[in-house]
């Protein structure tokens, strides 16, 4: 947890812990940065965060609600089918709805990957042309070697509505933690959300560079496989030396709205 997690829940949310409240700030945040970037897809696409616990629990946006919109207390409380078990709902359940099939891709790496307690989902233009290009992302700049050989791929099957998917897209994502899905978008997870917001950002740029890069229509440079593998490495220590958790605290300014706090 970030410096977040000092946050306490207002007294209208009695009863909610400070360690779920302090998970609610932080994905709000995720939101409303992922507007900010214009990553956004209306209010399609997701952004989900485990919730501590014995019984697999996770909280999703409220449907309806737009990303640069969202509060901690917009987030609603779900199970690992993406049923709403949120408190609050018992008296209001349509304020609460959630998008239950946009779960699917969700929860098959929430129940898998203990390790990724925060997942992106975005259905950026960039995102989605890199998809679609058969030989995915391409090794040509700085924020694609990030992902030189952690990055995975999953083929298209239709819209997510069949959760016998849901095995064969944790097949395909192995230990990695971003992945390309086909002719759809990326996905991306994190043990925190400043780690996953650092994979959506540098995933997000670097598929965007690529598409710049190949509209100009020259022939594009490929660094030596060993120049790839160093920089891999390079990124790699960015979790350890406290780059990301920097990066996070910055970001988190960019998103500062004394009329509109996500915090509440």
């Amino acid at each position: 947890m970030s410096s977040l997690e000092q946050v306490r829940p207002p007294a209208g949310q009695s009863g909610c812990t400070p360690e779920e409240w302090a998970i609610r700030v932080e994905l709000a945040a995720l939101y409303r940065l992922v507007a900010h970037f214009r990553m956004t897809d209306m209010i399609d696409t997701h952004i989900s965060a485990r919730l501590p616990g014995d019984v697999p629990t996770f909280l999703i946006n409220r449907y309806g609600v737009l990303f640069h919109e969202m509060r901690a207390s917009d987030l609603v409380k779900i199970d690992h089918a993406g049923n709403v078990i949120d408190e609050r709902a018992e008296a209001e359940p349509e304020r609460f709805r959630v998008n239950a099939a946009g779960f699917t891709i969700h929860s098959a790496v929430h129940m898998a990957r203990d390790d990724l307690h925060f997942v992106i989902h975005t259905h950026t233009a960039a995102g989605i042309a890199v998809s679609a290009q058969k030989e995915g992302l391409l090794p040509i700049s700085q924020h694609a070697l990030k992902f030189y050989g952690k990055l995975s791929y999953h083929d298209y099957e239709g819209v997510a509505l069949d959760l016998g998917e849901r095995e064969r897209l944790v097949r395909d994502f192995g230990p990695n933690k971003s992945m390309i899905l086909r002719n759809h978008g990326l996905i991306v997870g994190g043990a925190t959300a400043a780690e996953a917001w650092h994979e959506i950002y540098f995933l997000e740029r670097a598929c965007q560079a690529q598409v710049q890069a190949m509209a100009g229509g020259a022939a594009l440079n490929f660094p030596p496989v060993a120049v790839r593998e160093l920089t891999a490495k390079q990124f790699a220590q960015a979790v350890p030396m406290g780059i990301v958790d920097i990066g996070w605290k910055a970001a988190l300014r960019l998103i500062d709205d004394p009329h509109s706090d996500y915090r509440c």
